[in-house]
Order: structure tokens, then sequence, then C-alpha cells
């Protein structure tokens, strides 16, 4: 048999505060690993994570504690005796202050003489003081390939200009630029390939690594649309049968129209749950890493006449959805079909003549004294927009960021909307269409749909060909 390859061994460094575990799970999707936050030496061990590929490890990263007195320990080091850097820093590593005042700092240095090569993590806001050159040199001692890696680097206060001049002034003339909170196109073939160039002998394992990240990057996608796809399924199937008394009671009416509503809020916040686990984020990472919930979920955009009669207009349903929508409204029925045409009166019934199917629908169990409320089209297209800015926004999210991410932008009613993207989002509303018919093909919430089968399988498989359209080109 033959042996799995030995992986990478990469030691994470820099001062404290860096952004070295934030690094790491945007480069490992590891949302679990380690803390972040804002307060100076929260990581206090060594720490290791791999990143594997095809279920081994190809490169296997060691979080290390922050640097704290570089100056006073480079003094102590170069005192003392030994033929080489090396030999100098090993000879510390033997003595009393790397068990004590310097224990921090041993940690680092030991892990480093053990590793391949460093990413030198530094946090490009922060001013180029004279420490930063000593932790340099620091590093330097150990005689390893060390690739600094300026972070925070699309900040406002970013000094990646000073920093670049000090680390070649330092002899690193290897730079790469990554932002750990906020990623962009490139940032980890960029890496990997700048590492290749100083480990050539590795060169090839890691072009194969940004091989895979690329391939990852594009399933994920993939991925993503297929969860977009069911959540518009499970919405599109969903309808709530109400007594006919009950909707002509305005108290009544509201209560079964704002439980349809929460039924739908379900299916919404589920397909989001669904895209932060395929990008690597918790649920619950609002403490460290918050990311904006999906805007209307609650409710509150999602049934705003305004932006309804705007999705109306983009869906290519013209005036007579707007029409019917504010009628609908008028009813507190804003954003849902309505089974009962008599209520809307002849303006949805201009609307059903104009061929809006899922409008003013009339089910079966009518003959029951039922009447029937499912979400409208206009609805669907909302909540594709959003989840495919939230696609958009975990992108270009790393789990680095620990201030509060930017809402995904939600259309406004005098938005210039690209037309392309306009066009495959109603692609996809429309091949939603066998979800009418099918109520056993609502997902309530996290849970898989109890029926549908071959039939719903093709069906998303329909949509989110449609969606993977809307999305621009990662590269």
């Amino acid at each position: 048999m033959t042996a799995a390859p030995t992986p990478l061994r990469i030691a994470v460094v820099g001062h404290t505060n860096a952004g070295k575990t934030s690094l790491l799970r945007t480069l490992t999707r590891r949302a679990d690993f380690g803390e972040v936050s804002d307060r100076p030496g929260t990581t206090r061990h060594v720490e290791q994570v791999d990143l594997r590929i095809d279920g081994e490890p190809a490169v296997r990263f060691f979080d290390t504690p922050g640097l704290e007195d570089a100056v006073t320990l480079l003094a102590h080091v170069q005192a003392l005796p030994g033929d080489s850097r090396p030999a100098r820093v090993r000879h510390f590593l033997q003595g009393p202050e790397a068990r004590g005042v310097f224990e921090q700092e041993a940690k680092v240095l030991r892990i480093l003489l053990e590793a391949d090569a460093a990413f030198l993590v530094i946090d490009s806001r922060a001013p180029v003081l004279p420490k930063y050159r000593d932790e340099v040199e620091l590093l330097g001692a150990c005689a390893r390939p060390v690739l600094p890696v300026l972070n925070f680097i699309a900040h406002g206060e970013s000094r990646e200009a000073q920093w670049r001049a000090m680390l070649a002034d330092a002899g690193l003339h290897a730079v790469v630029r990554f932002d750990a909170a906020a990623p962009f196109t490139g940032a980890e073939r960029d890496l990997y390939q700048d590492l290749g160039t100083l480990l050539p002998e590795r060169r090839t394992a890691l072009r194969a690594v940004a091989s895979h990240l690329e391939a990852e990057a594009d399933a994920r996608r993939d991925a993503a649309c297929r969860d977009i796809a069911a959540t518009l399924l499970s919405a599109a199937a969903l309808r709530r049968s109400v007594p006919v008394d009950h909707l002509a009671d305005p108290q009544r009416r509201s209560a079964e129209v704002q439980a349809l509503r929460g039924l739908l809020a379900e299916d919404v916040d589920a397909g989001t749950a669904a895209l932060l686990r395929r990008f690597g984020f918790r649920a619950g990472d609002a403490a460290e890493a918050p990311l904006p919930p999906l805007a209307g979920a609650d409710g509150l955009n999602l049934f705003n006449p305004e932006l309804l009669r705007q999705a109306g207009l983009r869906l290519g349903q013209g005036a007579a959805v707007g029409a019917a929508i504010g009628a609908a409204a008028d009813l507190a029925v804003g954003g849902l079909s309505l089974g009962a045409g008599a209520l809307l009166g002849g303006t949805l019934g201009g609307a059903l003549a104009q061929g809006l199917g899922p409008l003013g629908r009339r089910l079966a169990d009518r003959a029951r004294g039922l009447q029937a409320l499912t979400v409208e089209d206009a609805v669907l297209y909302l909540v594709a927009e959003r989840q495919f800015a939230l696609v958009q926004t975990l992108e270009q999210r790393g789990h680095g960021a620990v201030g509060a991410a930017g809402s995904p932008q939600a259309p406004v009613a005098n938005a210039q909307v690209d037309e392309a993207r306009a066009r495959a989002l109603r692609a996809a509303i429309l091949a939603t269409r066998p979800a009418r018919a099918h109520a056993d093909w609502h997902a309530a919430g996290a849970l898989r749909p109890s029926g549908g089968g071959a039939a719903r399988d093709a069906a998303l498989e329909r949509v989110a060909a449609a969606l993977a359209n809307a999305l621009p080109p990662r590269r």
C-alpha cells in the first residue's frame, strides 16, 4: 500500500492580534477553529488544523500564539553562543527563559524550526513600528522560508505601501495580499503559488492545492444554487387552506395571513442556514463573525407592496400584477395569493385573464368551504434576489470578520436591475411552477419534503440550472 504523502507543514506566525486564526478559518472553511476576537492574545497555545483534499491532509497549519516581546528576546538570542542563528535559537529553547518570561515566543520558534515554511501574518492597518522589524529578524533566525501575508488590506486604514517597504528592507520581497475579513477572488490561489516559489520542491503539490480550491469553490456555488432552488420550491408548494368565513372577518383573516407568512419565514430561515453551512459559517456566529440575516425574513420587506410591485415588473408581469398586489395589500394579504376571487373583484379577475396563474388560484377544497392562501411569484422573486445577495456576501466574507457585515443588497423601487440576471431569475421562478400542484413538496422549515421523488428532483435541478445563470463569473 502506498503511503499518503506527508502534508506540507506551515507555521502561521505574527504579532498578537494580527489575524492568524482568522486567516486559518478562511483558508480551511473551519468556522469552529480557534477563537476570533478583537482582544489581544486570544490564542495562547499552538493549535493544528488540516486542509484536506480527498480526505487526506494536504497542508497542516499550526496556529501559534502572538509574539509579544520580540525586541527583548532578539537581543537575548543574539547574545547566546552558537555557530549559526538557528543554533542560537535552539540554545534559547533549551534554557529556562523558554519556560518562563518568553514562554509564548518559545512556542512559536519551536514550531517554526520544525515547519517547512511560515506564513507571517501582518495586520496592514498597524503602523510599522521598530518592534515589528525585530519580529521579522527573530523569525528569520529560524532559517525557514517566510511568506508575509498582508491582512486586512481592504480596510481604509491599511498601510500596505509602508509594510512592503519594511519587508523589502528585511529581504522579504515575495508578499501576498490577503484579507481574512473580505477575501477577494484569486487570493488563495496567489497564496499557494507564491509559496511554491519559496518551496520549489513542493510546487507541484501546491499547484494541486490551488486547483482543488478552485474546483471546490465552483462546486460550492453549484450547491448553493440547489440550496436556493430547494427554498423556492418549498415556498412555491406552500399553501394554507382556511375557512371562507375566516377570510371575511378582518381579524381572523389577518391571523391566517400572518400564519402563512410565518411558515414562509421558516422556509427562508432554513434556506439561509443551509447557505451559511455551505460556506463554512455557523448560524450562531453572531458574536465572532456577524453575518447579515436575510433581508425580509421577518416578513416585513418580503411583503412590502412597493417591493412586490417592482418584483412584478422585473418578472415581466407588468402593471396588472402591481394592481392585483395593491388590491391584495388592501386586504392585508399582500404577497399572498388568495383563492377567494370574489374578494379581489375585478382587479384580480383582470390579472387572471392575463394568464397570471398563481394569483387567485382556486383549489379543489373550495367545495368544502375552504380557500387557499399561497405565495405569489413576486415574493419568490424577492426571496431569490435576497438569497443570491447572501451568496455573493458569503463569497466575499472571510471568517476573520469581527465587525458587522453589510446586509445583502435588496432591490429598491428605482434601482437599475441587470437584465441578464433578471432574465435568469425569471426562468428560475417559472421553473418552480410544478410545485404549485404538489403540496407535499413543502419542506416544513429545515425538514426535507415528505414527497416528490424524481419529479421534485428534476424540478429542483431545472430551478438550480436557471439560478446558476444569474451569478456573475467568479474569475
